[in-house]
């Protein structure tokens, strides 16, 4: 899969760069990437669902790889409604009616919210690591558990005019470190880091970045298009269609609990499977089980 490979297509706000694998009348699949991660997360579960039939359109997220902001006036969002938001206009964009949805991280925030919002789009939704993924900006201040605010310890250091330029200067050095610290049983060779890496050299990269890890914070404002979807995420909204879970059991910033504090959001149709051996960066480090997961939807 390389860049000649990419398709373009414009919504509202972005030209949209992604992958579209897989027979074109094949049921649609979109597969969304988290931070700091790219398309190529979704390689050999593209390859694997593509086999089985499915469309498999993977694109980059806002501010990474070759997704592009269309005017300069757009502030560079990165909060939760917003990637939501792009992954639906995706949708519309491709006439794409329906489809199952998966991701992780950013990814898997913006396919639990179209989900929880748009659930006559969705058929079935694959949630990496956190289940219930959307947040809960009143309540972002809380304080968590010791060791939990110290996992959380990249969000404060983008909080800081310090942590804005270590990851402008620093970005490919900091990701790769976060890479480690996420996924610390993953033997992932340079090649493979270097690869996704690439991505992060999009010029709106650390503006969105900062954005997101700032607005679940109520640091700053967003972009007033989207006031109308956060406002319905202030609800904390239920998730109506059948859904399937995955947690990584070496996940070094979100690993899995014993009690599952999620479930009650879960109203549809609802598994949890923990998988063991892998981090944070599920399909890239557990393709045959996240394709597995998607395939059980249908």
């Amino acid at each position: 899969m390389t860049e000649r490979q990419l398709k373009y297509i414009d919504t509202n706000q972005l030209r949209i760069a992604y992958w579209d694998i897989g027979p074109s009348s094949g049921k649609p699949v979109f597969l969304m990437h988290g931070f700091p991660y790219d398309v190529h997360a979704y390689t050999e579960v593209a390859k694997r669902l593509s086999k089985e039939g499915y469309r498999c359109i993977v694109p980059f997220l806002r501010g990474f790889g070759s997704t592009t902001f269309i005017s300069d006036d757009t502030l560079r969002s990165g909060q939760q409604a917003a990637i939501a938001h792009d992954l639906v206009s995706l949708m519309d964009a491709l006439s794409v009616q329906t489809a199952i949805v998966g991701g992780y991280d950013w990814g898997g925030r913006a396919a639990c919210i179209a989900t929880a919002l748009w659930p006559e789009r969705i058929d079935g939704l694959v949630s990496g690591g956190v289940g219930y993924n959307i947040q809960n900006i009143g309540e972002a201040n809380n304080p968590a558990p010791p060791d939990e605010e110290q996992r959380y310890w990249y969000i404060y250091y983008f909080h800081t005019d310090r942590g804005v330029a270590g990851l402008t200067s620093n970005r490919k050095e900091l990701c790769k470190h976060i890479w480690h610290l996420w996924s610390p049983t993953w033997d992932f060779d340079n090649e493979t880091y270097n690869q996704t890496a690439n991505a992060f050299d999009n010029t709106d990269f650390v503006e969105t970045v900062i954005h997101s890890y700032r607005h679940r914070f109520g640091i700053v404002s967003g972009d007033p298009l989207f006031d109308e979807i956060e406002e319905k995420l202030s609800e904390q909204p239920n998730i109506t269609v059948p859904t399937i879970v995955l947690q990584g059991n070496d996940d070094g910033v979100d690993p899995p609990t014993e009690d599952d504090s999620d479930i009650h959001h879960f109203t549809g149709g609802y598994e949890r499977r923990i998988i063991e051996g892998a981090g944070h960066n599920l399909p890239q480090e557990a393709p045959i089980e996240f394709s597995d997961a998607v395939l059980s939807l249908n």
